[in-house]
């Protein structure tokens, strides 16, 4: 057994889906219980996440028996094994204490696909700068998907219906097999367990046969490292209401004993993130400025998981600039969030990469790489230190005007809150910050010739000028400290970095 790594014990067995139980108990004493699943070939298999090192005990019981011991090596060094990422207050960390930040991609039939485009994708992958990938259980029915899969997650019945009694164990194999090579290349899988996009029958299952469906994924997949909950692809074109929802959120979350990352996306109306089994805010949302204020709201790691698509088909959410796409990385990122690329380019042979994989066509896939050396380079996570005109502070003012510090905040005040907001995020600045050891500012659009950034007096620091487009970082000021005035090119996607001496 190695730490961070999942564990298996596997065992012939005459009733595979009878219950069967594993409990593994560390050197401190805690156990941890597990339900085994059914494999193939009449098989009972066992999975275990160890956390931490040292010597376990183990007792399998109820259809099959058995108990015994095992020692759980330390991860070795160097081989990119950090363990399950969690929340960290508005951030992420793996186990072993490691900040992760996501910069991730969408494909979403990526296991639906022929094995030798899944192939090409994985490839690409291995290339890319991502390190999470949004994919779905179930195949999707939609514009440039309408491939029938080889396997499925249930096999059918003699009416030709799928039966979610009985889980197709080819298929589960394959995910599994895809899931672990993501973790080999460093990539979480952001697992999405439901979608309305669907000619088979899944978009309509009960709620029975949902948690019959959640219960085996469950007990299969839990136990991997890098897998995620997501619990829908626009949750809100569904069926199942919001008490639905929240019942299947409670389901999932108290099912894996593990406690993986679990999120819900949204098409139009947003999810409940105060909800207690949501770990972090997921977003569909064509602009990030409020990404900020979203973090304040609910004190969450935030993914905007679909900001639209770089490409050239005719939906609107499916044919922004590389450069657009780009520039939302950077405005998601600047302000304590993260962003998700995706792309949708016609090709002849009509795979996009956004559903079906295969390769990348676009040109901002190698400056999300150049953003993501630059965050990863930061001593730490970035939070946002820009102004925040909060509705608290709106209401304060419309109610206390003489609170105000000018007349221009008296006039927002004095205006409805949606105009209000409008004229107060036309005008945000995108600036970012790790406590006093570094800073990040973002112009995006803006085509100034200079720009104040506002340092500590307390320390020095270095200050570069970034192209985020031509991928240049250029130092342009060394030992200075308080408000300095920088000199920007005066065009678009120019980025100002800071950091302590």
């Amino acid at each position: 057994m190695v730490q961070y790594q999942m564990f298996e014990l596997s065992f012939p067995c005459d009733n595979p889906f009878g219950e069967v139980t594993g409990q593994f108990t560390d050197e401190a004493g805690i156990t941890t219980t597990v339900r085994g699943f059914a494999a193939a070939d009449n098989m009972v298999k066992v999975r275990f996440y160890p956390a931490v090192c040292g010597k376990y005990t183990y007792e399998v019981s109820g259809e099959v028996t058995d108990s015994g011991s095992v020692i759980c090596k330390p991860a070795a060094e160097n081989t990119g094994v950090h363990g399950i990422v969690r929340a960290c207050g508005t951030h992420f960390r793996y186990d072993d204490g490691t900040w992760f930040y996501p910069f991730g991609t969408t494909v979403y039939a990526l296991v639906h696909q022929e094995k030798t485009l899944v192939d090409r994708t994985m490839k690409t992958l291995e290339q890319a700068p991502f390190n999470k990938v949004r994919m779905c259980v179930f195949p999707k029915h939609y514009d440039y998907n309408h491939n029938e899969p080889e396997l499925f997650a249930f096999e059918k019945k003699e009416d030709g219906k799928f039966d979610v009694e009985c889980p197709c164990f080819a298929f589960f194999e394959e995910l599994e097999r895809r899931i672990t090579e993501l973790d080999g290349m460093g990539i979480q899988c952001d697992l999405i367990l439901f979608h309305p996009y669907d000619r088979w029958g899944f978009a309509n299952l009960t709620m029975e046969e949902a948690k019959t469906y959640l219960d085996y994924l469950i007990r299969r997949l839990s136990a991997f490292p890098n897998v995620w909950w997501s619990l829908a692809n626009e949750f809100d074109l569904m069926k199942y209401t919001q008490e639905e929802w929240e019942e299947i959120a409670a389901f999932v979350a108290g099912q894996d004993v593990f406690h993986h990352l679990l999120s819900n996306h949204n098409c139009i109306e947003f999810w409940d993130f105060d909800n207690r089994d949501t770990t972090h805010v997921c977003l569909q949302i064509k602009s990030c400025d409020e990404v900020s204020g979203f973090i304040n709201k609910y004190g969450k790691p935030l993914m905007v998981d679909e900001c639209c698509y770089e490409g050239n088909i005719a939906y609107e959410w499916g044919n922004i600039s590389a450069f657009e796409m780009v520039n939302r990385f950077w405005i998601a990122t600047v302000q304590g969030g993260y962003c998700t690329h995706g792309e949708t380019y016609l090709s002849d042979d009509g795979i996009l990469w956004w559903s079906r994989g295969g390769i990348l066509k676009g040109e901002s896939a190698k400056r999300i790489a150049f953003l993501k050396e630059i965050i990863y380079a930061l001593p730490g996570p970035l939070t946002y230190c820009g102004f925040e005109f909060s509705r608290d502070r709106y209401d304060e003012i419309r109610e206390h005007p003489e609170k105000a510090e000018n007349d221009f905040w008296r006039a927002v005040a004095s205006v409805p809150w949606e105009r209000a907001k409008g004229a107060m995020l036309s005008g945000k600045e995108y600036a970012g910050c790790v406590g006093d050891e570094a800073y990040l500012k973002y112009l995006e659009r803006k085509c100034a010739a200079v720009t104040q950034f506002h340092l500590s007096e307390n320390h020095s620091y270095d200050v570069a000028l970034i192209d985020v487009w031509n991928m240049t970082r250029k130092k342009v000021m060394t030992g200075v400290s308080g408000t300095v005035t920088v000199t920007l090119p005066g065009k678009e996607g120019t980025a100002v970095l800071a950091l302590r001496r």
